[in-house]
């Protein structure tokens, strides 16, 4: 198929719901005239009536003048049968996410537009090259999956299937960039980017919840504290739990069974008794009182950096760089006398000998007696929540001191039980690797998986941008110690982690 030229296109969009109707809105904005039909008798109509709602409230804002208003709506056509559209240049297909009406789909509109018609489908987790199966032209479907709300969420997924034309996918490219999107090519596999790579970010804090670890309030503390705007909870709470539970399992299910997505049992129990999130009232958390904020758990103590010091004979920063030079020159701030150990092995404190060593994997009771260990920090912030553990076999005393230490550097801890990498080391490892996979399997670019992730989900930072401020030696170390502790195929070790290990 000859490159098509799509940036004066016709479009027509099919499914008049929330996504379709997002779909039309950007496409009649960027100036193309739009098609919009939905099986449902009246819905292409009610959404046109919506949008034109919806554009005179921007217009209110001053976002956009009367005029773009006006034009926009005008742009946008409602048709009853899909022959009225027979000569647009691009078809975008946002309707109900299932294979086989899908797959009808396409093949019933390939006896209505012309053969260099573009055909795109909006699926966020069916195969694009499955879809395209049984086409007579399957090199001119792509997968253009946009992220809700379509008109404010800048990402767009080019999806290649087996069959699709580089020059389709290149095209729709384009003119996702004209249309103010950023968009990042990816290859057809069980959740394209976004959805894959996201797993980790739920399924790292059901594991926890699972071995009761800590409570769904003080995991997301620690998540918002390095950047995230919601916690793993509430952010299901948001999705609904069925909704997220069903992407896992497909997923799961894509991947033969793969260990590393298997669907975890405490969110099967909220979607077996019907706590589905925010939409039913009550998830992990209860939305029922109005007066009630649950997405703002307290720390176990808030952070002081002015308090009193602990008891204690000598003091020793161990390690070196950003955190070490920012503990010392806090301790110093505070009066102490600090000694400084950059050639240790390890990241903390040595208070006495008792040990305050920043997470590599390991629980606080494989590394010794008096020691506690804390998770990954990424934000230097006072008063960031900060997940800790003490070994079993930690005195009293120490138990006591650790979290006041931790407070005397700016934090606020969180005390949460003695389990491998925490909260955010293992999550952040698991974000990479999963990443890294991805990389390794030609799924997309390391930009963009990057991209993806910050414009898809609103990550703080992208897994190869948080990879940078790390090391892969220190994520394979932790992912190491994940898979001594647990056994199976959870935490594996990407090959591409081992390559730039090696490499580096």
């Amino acid at each position: 198929m000859s490159s098509p030229e799509l940036s004066a296109a016709p479009v027509l969009v099919i499914g008049a719901g929330i996504m379709g109707a997002g779909i039309a809105q950007v496409a009649a904005q960027s100036g193309h005239r739009v098609f919009l039909f939905d099986v449902r008798e009246g819905a292409a109509s009610q959404a046109r009536a919506k949008l034109d709602q919806t554009l005179q409230g921007l217009q209110g804002k001053g976002k956009i003048t009367a005029q773009a208003a006006a034009q926009t709506l005008s742009r946008i056509a409602v048709v009853d049968q899909l022959a009225q559209a027979n000569d647009v240049g691009l078809v975008i297909e946002a309707i109900v996410e299932n294979l086989d009406a899908k797959r009808a789909l396409f093949q019933q509109l390939e006896t209505v537009v012309g053969p260099e018609c573009v055909l795109a489908t909006n699926t966020s987790s069916i195969s694009v090259t499955a879809i395209a199966n049984g086409l007579q032209h399957p090199g001119r479907l792509v997968g253009m999956h946009f992220f809700n709300p379509v008109p404010l969420m800048k990402l767009v997924e080019v999806v290649s299937g087996l069959q699709t034309d580089f020059a389709v996918a290149q095209a729709i490219f384009e003119l996702s960039e004209t249309w103010g999107k950023v968009p990042v090519h990816a290859r057809s596999t069980p959740g394209f980017i976004v959805n894959r790579i996201a797993r980790p970010f739920y399924a790292e804090t059901l594991a926890l919840l699972h071995e009761r670890a800590a409570q769904p309030a003080e995991l997301d503390a620690c998540l918002r504290a390095v950047g995230f705007r919601m916690g793993p909870c509430e952010l299901m709470d948001l999705i609904g739990h069925d909704t997220n539970f069903a992407v896992t399992q497909s997923v799961f299910e894509a991947n033969f069974y793969d260990k590393r997505y298997v669907p975890s049992l405490v969110q099967r129990e909220l979607v077996d008794a019907g706590l589905l999130g925010r939409k039913s009232g009550r998830g992990f958390f209860d939305y029922r009182a109005a007066h009630e904020n649950p997405s703002k758990p307290s720390p176990e103590s808030g952070a002081d950096p002015k308090l009193p010091p602990p008891e204690h004979r000598s003091l020793t920063v161990m390690g070196r760089g950003p955190w070490a030079e920012h503990w010392a020159q806090a301790l110093d701030q505070a009066g102490l006398s600090v000694a400084r150990e950059p050639k240790s092995d390890w990241l903390g404190l040595d208070v006495d000998g008792a040990q305050l060593r920043m997470s590599d994997g390991r629980t606080a009771s494989m590394l010794g007696r008096d020691v506690a260990v804390f998770d990954r920090p990424t934000s230097q912030a006072v008063g960031a929540a900060l997940a800790w553990a003490a070994s079993c076999q930690a005195s009293g005393d120490w138990v006591r001191a650790a979290p006041n230490w931790l407070r005397m550097l700016g934090v606020a801890p969180i005390r949460v039980q003695d389990t491998p990498a925490l909260v955010v080391t293992r999550t952040l490892a698991m974000l990479i690797n999963e990443a890294a996979d991805a990389v390794q399997q030609g799924v997309c670019s390391i930009d963009g998986a990057n991209a993806a992730m910050r414009l898809g989900v609103n990550y703080p930072a992208g897994p190869f941008d948080w990879l940078g401020g790390w090391s892969a030696a220190g994520v394979i170390s932790v992912l190491e110690a994940l898979d001594a502790h647990y056994r199976g195929e959870r935490y594996r070790v990407s090959p591409w982690l081992r390559q730039h290990a090696a490499a580096h």
